[in-house]
């Protein structure tokens, strides 16, 4: 892992609260051999994260990313658009699983498994007493 690929602070505290829980995931799946490009914190409504990675089977080609939101969880596929402060686009997307916020090491599992699940809203974003916030913070107490 390089400081490239791990996401920088963002200037919004609360969005911010997401850089130890991604920082932790590019960890996990760089440990498990995945090559991940980059990675960076979204804008809120909802907050959203977003890992651009090679697939390990690699013989698309296709740069793929990773998209977390604090609605749905995580998702993936094969990359169209995106960059910190513009919503990462996604072709051929599929849910991951998981609950909103799986471990970093499910998550690598899940990716590597190619898990797919249906979509399902875990969360409102505008819910902000439910306990999200804190598990983030314990998330990032535990690195």
């Amino acid at each position: 892992m390089n400081e490239s690929n791990i996401p920088m602070p963002h200037p919004d505290p609360w969005v911010d609260l997401l850089r130890d829980y991604i920082t932790g995931s590019v960890q996990s799946l760089v440990g498990h051999d995945l090559h991940v490009e980059r990675s960076w914190l979204d804008p809120a409504g909802p907050r959203d994260a977003t890992i651009l990675y090679v697939p390990a089977n690699g013989s698309t080609g296709d740069l793929h990313a990773l998209v977390w939101d604090e609605e749905t969880g995580w998702r993936t596929g094969v990359y169209a658009s995106g960059e910190q402060g513009v919503r990462t686009r996604l072709d051929d997307t599929a849910f991951l699983g998981g609950g909103v916020l799986p471990n970093p090491d499910e998550l690598a599992a899940r990716v590597i498994g190619e898990v797919r699940a249906s979509r399902r809203a875990h969360r409102s974003h505008t819910a902000l007493r439910d306990g999200l916030d804190d598990a983030l913070r314990d998330r990032g107490s535990v690195r």
